[in-house]
């Protein structure tokens, strides 16, 4: 076997084509194994290692198969170790079903010290192990969204109270600083426009203040690893050893910041394989750049592009109509998606006179279609453009009782309130957790101001102590002025007292009557955008420390009844809860087409097929067509066999109906493809009994009856 100077250290590596080589005959036998059920790109992208690799993999072409066996062949037939392999991909989701598969290729053994994670999780890494040149604590905190919205809040009510209503816009244009690799400085010289410029000069005093109390945010993640690793030779130098080959999925939703951590990790050898396809590129709005794949080409002149274009999901007719609908749009590289499944069923394009005959069409048709074709509730999927459409939907499924669920929604541990009152219950029983103490401090308000926050912080990060316990230091009084050390010491009594009162009482009535004591209740009227909506957060508070009491109830030893051990494991549930599988309950799936990339489906119905819809008016008059194009060629290439069309003739806008136009995507699609049907489904008088009688079963199931 010949040797491969780039690895170095003695690791052998199997060429290109086993054949040509004289091999050994097991591993000539484990590269067939690993090889077998690969179709000729997906084993040329498998066993291309020497240099940058750029796989272009069109919808349902294999592409998690070839990455976790590229991953399996450069450990089991190259003799690379695994803790110098580094596969990264967007969320946890994906990088779990990734581990799952390698593991499944290769022994536990072999795999030991294999990184599969996230671009944050990575970078999280990196921070942690590299925390002094990154100028943090190594018990540094994380903002979460709410976290940030909250000290930018704070921020633009001091120092810029007459832009208070924009922290959002705000927020969001400080997280396309940090994708676009921009520090503070350099956004505020780079800023073109007035609102730029607010916001880079909110992004200083952020980032002063996120240092000050030893935190990133979660661009962060990415930004700070990647400014250590471009600025710090000796840094970088140690990584680009570690990191001997890197794998990346969905390269096209990579910002700027994450290509540039991906370059500087690769570096000169540019030894890695990116996975992705520019058609599925839909995350713009977040800093996506579908033109990072064609930079691959101008930094890397070597690049070696394999094309996968054989769908294993659909059938001929859907990948002939994505086809066509996505060749409208300009191309750097050119594919065309191919299947062995057959021609398929026509596409339907089902005509309504308004929103609701249509979510009533579609719910009626997946009842029936079900009945008909035995299938289960999960095998359909209703896709859309925008959450708000799926409530007309959702109330024609239930009147059919239709079991459904709608992905996307928020967690009922992410709601602020929840995540408050946790924040409270965090601090008592660890006062070292200062994401907690920063959360809470202010909330209520407490006339803790920022810049209070930004001298404790500052003051804890130099003594190595929590914020909390900072409050207590006697050196702090050099710190603060005697009215501002008055108030944190206030706070920090009135925390340790609460918490001692409520841990050894060990009652849960006493976090309700420490609500009662901050007025968290008028807190949440004030904060809340009416009466109503104030009603239904305290609701969800009373419903969380009702489930608390709940838990003590049903604890079997005396040791899980305490209201420590409790709010430990409730702590602990939002993060198990976000990492869990999906589901597999039989359920009618309801998404946007965003929330339905890397999924597929028997039946696909895409409603809504409308211009202002999709495309959205926003794109139209922005001129961003291409993106929403995109994001219709996602749609299409989630259906496996089936794929229904549906538009409205009216739709209710501004508190009337207004007629519309259907979809300039539907025009686009090879029209011998589709059957398009009117405003009414025509059925026999045989087929009305039949679904009624199967109606009358379905509900004599749901009651039990025999």
């Amino acid at each position: 076997m010949r040797q491969n100077s780039l690895y170095g250290n003695g690791w052998q590596c199997a060429e290109l084509r086993c054949e040509l080589l004289d091999l050994p005959p097991c591993v000539t036998f484990k590269i067939k194994v690993l090889m077998s059920t690969l179709n000729p790109r997906q084993q040329e992208a498998v066993q291309a290692i020497s240099g940058p690799v750029l796989v272009l993999a069109g919808a349902g072409s294999g592409k998690t198969s070839v990455i976790t066996r590229k991953i399996a062949h450069l450990i089991e037939n190259c003799g690379m170790p695994a803790t110098r392999i580094v596969a990264v991909t967007f969320t946890n989701k994906a990088a779990r079903e990734m581990r799952e598969r390698v593991g499944r290729l290769l022994p536990s053994a072999a795999l030991r010290g294999l990184t599969v994670s996230t671009f944050h999780a990575l970078g999280l890494e990196l921070l942690r192990k590299e925390s002094v040149a990154a100028g943090l604590k190594s018990s540094f905190s994380i903002f979460d969204g709410e976290d940030s919205r909250s000290l930018l809040a704070e921020l633009m009510h001091k120092e810029l109270a007459s832009a208070a209503d924009r922290v959002d816009l705000v927020r969001h244009q400080i997280s396309d600083f940090k994708n676009r690799l921009l520090t503070p400085e350099a956004a505020l010289a780079a800023a073109q426009t007035q609102e730029e410029a607010l916001a880079a000069q909110v992004y200083i005093e952020y980032a002063r203040h996120l240092a000050a109390y030893n935190a990133v945010d979660f661009d962060d993640l990415i930004l700070r690893p990647t400014l250590l690793l471009r600025d710090d030779q000796g840094l970088r130098e140690r990584w680009q050893h570690k990191v001997r080959y890197l794998l990346v999925d969905e390269y096209q939703d990579t910002n700027l910041t994450q290509y540039e951590m991906v370059r500087q990790l690769v570096g000169l050898q540019a030894n890695f394989t990116a996975v992705g396809d520019d058609d599925q590129s839909i995350y713009a709005w977040r800093g996506a750049r579908p033109e990072n794949m064609a930079q691959l080409l101008s930094d890397y002149p070597a690049l070696k592009v394999i094309k996968l274009e054989q769908n294993y999901r659909s059938t001929a007719r859907i990948l002939r109509a994505a086809n066509h609908v996505i060749a409208n749009n300009p191309h750097v590289f050119e594919k065309k998606l191919w299947s062995e499944h057959g021609i398929g069923e026509r596409i339907r394009v089902l005509s309504n006179a308004h929103e609701q005959a249509e979510c009533e069409r579609v719910a009626l048709e997946i009842f029936q279609h079900r009945l008909l074709k035995r299938a289960e509730y999960r095998d359909y999927a209703v896709l859309y453009r925008g959450n708000f459409q799926s409530r007309a939907l959702e109330i024609e499924l239930q009147k059919l009782q239709i079991p459904y669920k709608v992905s996307g929604g928020t967690s009922f541990f992410a709601r602020p309130e929840i995540k408050d009152v946790m924040a409270y219950l965090r601090l008592f029983i660890n006062p070292e957790d200062d994401n907690a103490f920063l959360r809470i401090v202010n909330t209520p308000r407490r006339e803790i101001g920022p810049s209070t926050l930004e001298k404790l912080g500052a003051y804890a990060q130099q003594r190595g102590v929590s914020m909390l316990a900072a409050c207590d230091e006697l050196g702090l009084e050099r710190q603060l002025g005697e009215r501002q050390l008055s108030t944190v010491r206030d706070f920090h009594q009135w925390v340790m007292a609460t918490a001692e009162h409520i841990l050894e009482s060990n009652d849960v009535s006493a976090i309700r009557q420490m609500l009662i004591d901050i007025d968290y209740e008028n807190w949440l009227q004030q904060g809340s955008a009416s009466p109503a909506q104030a009603e239904r957060r305290l609701e969800n508070v009373q419903q969380f420390i009702a489930s608390l009491s709940a838990m003590q109830d049903k604890a079997e030893h005396e040791d899980d009844r305490a209201l420590e051990a409790i709010i430990k494991r409730m702590v602990l549930r939002d993060m198990l809860e976000n990492q869990s599988q999906e589901d597999d309950l039989d359920r009618v799936q309801l998404m946007t087409l965003h929330a339905a990339k890397g999924l597929e489906f028997p039946y696909v119905y895409m409603i809504g097929m409308e211009e202002d819809l999709l495309p959205h008016r926003n794109s139209i008059d922005a001129n961003t067509i291409e993106e929403e194009r995109r994001l219709m060629y996602v749609g299409i290439t989630r259906a496996r066999e089936v794929l229904t069309l549906s538009y409205a003739q009216s739709r209710r806008s501004a508190g009337e109906n207004r007629p519309t136009t259907i979809s300039r995507f539907v025009d686009e699609m090879p029209q011998d493809d589709l059957d398009r049907e009117g405003l009414q489904v025509q059925r026999s008088p045989e087929e009305s009994k039949q679904l009624a009688r199967a109606h009358l079963d379905h509900l004599r199931q749901l009651l039990g009856d025999d």
